[in-house]
C-alpha cells in the first residue's frame, strides 16, 4: 500500500524532507504544498541580493523541475486553512483538499508587524521571503534616508542593507547595545563600530513609538520612544515572528508559541510531525525546550522528520548544534549553540576586531559568540555535542587555542 506524505511549506526544512522521504521510499505519494510563488531559494543569500551585491541567478536552489524529476508533487500559491488530524485531511485557501498517512508541518513564519501607529504604512518593510528582498533592494535603492528597528540577526540585516544601498539610516534599539541578549558591551562595540563604518547611525535605549506618513500615506518618518523625530523614506521592522500554526488551531496538536515536538520532530498527534523555526523542540543536548531558526538546524531537523516519517519507529534523533553567521563586516562573526541562555559565562577580548563569549549552564558549554576569529568553532561544537563539564575551566577555554585533550573528558564515553 503507498504511504502519502504531505509536507507544509517548501523552506530548508521542507525540502530536506521531501528529499529525504523521497530517497528512503521511491513509491511513497509525496506532496509539498506552500503560500509562496517559487521554489526553493537560499534564504542566506537574499540579504546579499537585497544589499545589490547578487543578482537573482544564484539565489534559487531548485527549480520545478527538481521536483518533476523526484515525482514530487508542489501546489505553489496554496494557503492552507483546516488540518482535521483524525480523518487525516487538509483542506486548501481554493476549497481543494489532501490526504496523508503523515504530515509534516514546516510553515515558518510571519514578521510581527509593531502594534504602533501607522505600521502599515507604505514604505515600512519586513525581511522574510524572497518578495520581501525584492521590495527592500528597489525600494532601499530609491530611498536617502531610513529607520531600521529591531536589534536582532535580523535587524542587523536591514541596517546592513541601508549602509550597502546608502540609504542614511538611523537604527533604534531599546538596549545600550545590539543584540544585548547575546553580547555584552565589549564584544557589541565591535559590531557598533563596524556599523558606524557603513554609514549607520545607532540610536541606543531608544525604541519606536509610532510611524509618521506622508498625505500619500508613505512612511516619512518615525517617533522613538524619546520623542525624538527620525526622518525616514524607508523603514524595515524586524522583531520577531508569528508562527504560522493557526490550521492547527482545534486540532489535538500542541502549540507553545510554536509546534511542539520530541527529539525525532514528532508532535504529540500520531503522524503529524514538525521541522523549522516554529518547532519547539526537546534538545537532548539540553535536556529542555528549545528553539533555533537557523538555516543548519532547519535543513536537519527536516532530514531528521523525513527519515522517521517514513519509518515504523523513530530511527533518527536531532542532536544539533546550531551555527548563525553574520558576513557585513571585514571580519567574520559567528554564534553557536544557545547563546542567549545560561547560568554562566566567560569572555574575553583580543584586540578590536576580535571578542569571544561563552555561555554555560549546569557546568556544561551551551553556546557562544565568536567575533574575528572562528578557528575553535569546532573545538567548541564538539565539546557542546560531548556534553563536558567544562564550567570551571573557563581559562583554557579562553585560550587562543583550545586544547581538547586537556579539558574534562566527555561523560558519553566513560
Amino acid at each position: 500500500m503507498t504511504t502519502s506524505h504531505v509536507i507544509l511549506g517548501d523552506g530548508i526544512a521542507g525540502s530536506s524532507a521531501a528529499e529525504t522521504i523521497r530517497e528512503a521510499d521511491p513509491d511513497a505519494e509525496v506532496t509539498v504544498i506552500t503560500e509562496e510563488g517559487e521554489p526553493l531559494y537560499n534564504r542566506i543569500l537574499i540579504k546579499e541580493f537585497a544589499k545589490g551585491k547578487l543578482p537573482e541567478d544564484p539565489i534559487a536552489i531548485h527549480e520545478e523541475e527538481w521536483y518533476d524529476e523526484r515525482d514530487i508533487a508542489l501546489e505553489l500559491n496554496t494557503h492552507v486553512t483546516d488540518v482535521d488530524t483524525d480523518a487525516k485531511v487538509i483542506e486548501a485557501h481554493d476549497g481543494s483538499t489532501y490526504e496523508y498517512d503523515n504530515l509534516l508541518v514546516a510553515t515558518g513564519g510571519t514578521p510581527i508587524e509593531l502594534p504602533v501607529e501607522n505600521s502599515d504604512a507604505d514604505g515600512i518593510h519586513h525581511f522574510w521571503t524572497f518578495e520581501d528582498a525584492r521590495r527592500i533592494r528597489q525600494h532601499a535603492s530609491e530611498a536617502e534616508t531610513g529607520v531600521i528597528v529591531g536589534a536582532g540577526l535580523l535587524g542587523i540585516d536591514l541596517a546592513a542593507i541601508c549602509g550597502a544601498q546608502g540609504v542614511d539610516a538611523d537604527y533604534l534599539m531599546r538596549g545600550n547595545r545590539w543584540w544585548r541578549y547575546a553580547l555584552t558591551l565589549d564584544g557589541a562595540e565591535i559590531v557598533h563600530e563596524a556599523l558606524r563604518d557603513l554609514g549607520v547611525d545607532l540610536v541606543f535605549e531608544s525604541g519606536l513609538d509610532h510611524f509618521e506618513v506622508d498625505e500619500d500615506g508613505h512612511v516619512s518618518g518615525a517617533i522613538d520612544s524619546n520623542g525624538e523625530f527620525h526622518e525616514a523614506e524607508f523603514a524595515a521592522v524586524a522583531v520577531g515572528l508569528d508562527y504560522n500554526t493557526e490550521f492547527l488551531q482545534g486540532t489535538p496538536v500542541e502549540l507553545d508559541d510554536g509546534v511542539v515536538v520530541d527529539e525525532h520532530m514528532q508532535t504529540n498527534v500520531e503522524g503529524v510531525y514538525a521541522a523549522g523555526d516554529l518547532t519547539r523542540y526537546h534538545d537532548v543536548i539540553l535536556d529542555e525546550g528549545a528553539q533555533n531558526g537557523s538555516w543548519g538546524s532547519a535543513k536537519e531537523q527536516g532530514a531528521v522528520a523525513g527519515a522517521n516519517m517514513v519509518a515504523d519507529e523513530p530511527v533518527e534523533t536531532f542532536r544539533y548544534v546550531p551555527t548563525y553567521s553574520i558576513t557585513h563586516f571585514d571580519f567574520p562573526f559567528l554564534s553557536f549553540g544557545h547563546p542567549t541562555i545560561g547560568d554562566d559565562a566567560a569572555e574575553r577580548k583580543y584586540d578590536d576586531e576580535e571578542w569571544r563569549r561563552l555561555t554555560f549552564k549546569d557546568g556544561k558549554l551551551i553556546g557562544g559568540v565568536l567575533i574575528g576569529d572562528l578557528s575553535q568553532q569546532s573545538a567548541f561544537k564538539r565539546i557542546i555535542r560531548e556534553e563536558r563539564p567544562v564550567a570551571d575551566q573557563k581559562e583554557a577555554l579562553l585560550a587562543p587555542e583550545v586544547d581538547l585533550e586537556a579539558l574534562a573528558p566527555s561523560p558519553l564515553e566513560r
